[in-house]
């Protein structure tokens, strides 16, 4: 079989216009915690367009005139890897120009004036209750699963309930006016998630400090070829953080693969990228941005953490 035309064409994202981006699709409602992510990444005035699933957001986030982007959750350091979201990124055409790590941190919240007393009942996305049963199981409360976390603040606010709350973001706490009278109720500290920011591929421009790139690549599936390509990138020093398989349809138990890969600078990126296309059939640049910064993320947790023990 003739292998097929490579797609790894170094894009010249230095020549690209700047584009300043003020509203992004998001999967949720206002105060959810993709808004959350999109605000650490463009800032507090960042416009969203709320999506009902992550389908929406890729096709909103593809046309120029509902918005300027897309925000996506791609793995989840409790839950693994959103496969679905995987699918919707190899045929979006979208590029990736960042990352969000977001810490999850689940509040209890009510109307004010409410006490702990007063709940009879608690709201949340069935997740995230799961995720508090620790503190949740102290209390002989109804739990209802809703679809959303921040759905949930929102009908709480909207119904005026004084024996209602709901689990959600501090976010959704300041945008629906409720008061967090449990904070940080959440039973695991450490669950993050990490989430996608995606531009229309006209729309990229230079990434100061880029040192991170996705990639897919499938091989000929001969013997040892894909530990030639693993091979390729240790011996370039490049850092593997992630290698994601998918079959690939239409194929006998055949694999491409996703890869997320961290790198010193672009020559080194671009130099390990030609040394494994005579291993492949195909590569597809996802593409290539600046890492999200894990190390800082894991400090904050441990702050948090010592900070709860000294209390």
């Amino acid at each position: 079989m003739n292998k097929q035309q490579h797609t790894s064409s170094i894009p010249d994202i230095s020549l690209k216009p700047n584009a300043a981006t003020h509203k992004v699709s998001i999967q949720g409602f206002e105060g959810c915690f993709h808004q959350e992510a999109a605000r650490n990444f463009f800032g507090k005035t960042v416009g969203v367009v709320c999506c009902s699933t992550f389908k929406e957001v890729i096709d909103i986030a593809k046309n120029k005139k509902e918005s300027n982007g897309g925000v996506m959750a791609i793995e989840n350091s409790i839950a693994g890897s959103i496969l679905p979201n995987y699918n919707l990124l190899q045929k979006s055409n979208l590029t990736i120009v960042g990352e969000v790590y977001l810490q999850i941190n689940q509040h209890l919240m009510v109307n004010p004036g409410v006490q702990l007393a007063d709940i009879r009942e608690v709201h949340s996305h069935p997740m995230a209750i799961q995720q508090c049963f620790g503190f949740l199981d102290k209390y002989n409360w109804k739990l209802v699963e809703k679809e959303d976390t921040a759905l949930s603040a929102k009908q709480v606010h909207q119904h005026r309930s004084k024996h209602v709350a709901a689990i959600a973001s501090k976010l959704a706490a300041e945008i629906y006016g409720l008061d967090i009278i449990a904070p940080n109720i959440h039973t695991l500290k450490n669950n993050y998630t990490r989430f996608l920011i995606l531009q229309r591929e006209e729309d990229v421009q230079m990434i100061d400090g880029a040192n991170k790139a996705s990639i897919n690549f499938h091989t000929d599936h001969s013997k040892g070829s894909l530990a030639k390509v693993l091979t390729q990138i240790a011996e370039e020093g490049i850092n593997l953080s992630k290698l994601q398989s998918f079959p690939i349809p239409g194929s006998d138990f055949k694999y491409s693969f996703h890869a997320d890969v961290e790198f010193d600078n672009l020559k080194q990126f671009y130099n390990v990228i030609k040394k494994i296309e005579p291993f492949t059939e195909d590569i597809k640049i996802y593409g290539v941005y600046k890492n999200g910064n894990m190390p800082a993320l894991h400090n904050a947790i441990k702050a948090e953490e010592k900070a709860s023990l000294q209390k």
